[in-house]
């Protein structure tokens, strides 16, 4: 089996249009666009409306763009499908965050127990405290790679980090959160939906990406 390389270059930036380099290795092309207004799930099965979610690619990248949440609480999350109709993949996780709030009164620093997850099938967390703020103004941003989810052989591994406007002790917050971990099951991950765990997600956008071998 030939070991697959990635470099500096794999990873092409965003602002060249992927349609313009459709066979170029280690380019990012775009499969699926999909729009959130007042939505509780967004999904991307393979096969179904245009989406590509097998060995076509070995890595394939989520993008969040200014998801703006319905509550404040609404944390943002992940569940996989393994092939049946339900997103319920057994996952083992870890996830921590950092924080700074605009009065620059508080920090955060901390590796978040209540919300990793040990051979679980419920859907992940992706952000964690009090999560991203309703205001306006308030969203969140962030990405998630999931490699290999085709392989029938090993667990498929997954990690994001995802920033968003939160709250800390009354006072708006930049916060990162990093999660990682893997879907124990030898079955191919078809299906990935992304959802909240409290109201919904009232706009913004989620890309999926393809990366080719370089």
């Amino acid at each position: 089996m030939a070991i697959v390389k990635y470099n500096d270059r794999s990873i092409k930036d965003l602002t060249t249009a992927p349609a313009a380099v459709p066979s170029s290795p280690g380019a990012l092309v775009l499969i699926k666009t999909l729009t959130a207004s007042s939505s509780s799930t967004l999904s991307f099965v393979n096969g179904t409306d245009s989406v590509v979610l097998d060995d076509t690619y070995p890595i394939y990248k989520f993008e969040f763009i200014n998801i703006h949440p319905s509550e404040s609480s609404g944390g943002l999350t992940v569940a996989f499908r393994d092939g049946d109709t339900n997103f319920d993949a057994t996952k083992t996780t870890t996830i921590f965050y950092t924080g700074h709030d605009e009065g620059d009164t508080g920090t955060a620093l901390s590796y978040v127990t209540g919300q990793d997850q040990a051979q679980a099938t419920g859907a992940m967390r992706l952000t964690v405290g009090d999560d991203a703020n309703d205001d306006n103004d308030g969203s969140l941003s962030g990405t998630m790679m999931l490699f290999n989810p085709s392989s029938t052989t090993f667990v498929k591994h997954f990690m994001s980090q995802v920033t968003f406007m939160g709250e800390s002790s009354g006072n708006p917050s930049t916060n990162t959160a990093y999660m990682a971990g893997y879907c124990n099951v030898t079955a191919a991950i078809d299906g990935v939906q992304i959802g909240t765990d409290s109201g919904n997600m009232a706009s913004g956008k989620i890309k999926l990406y393809g990366i080719k071998d370089s």
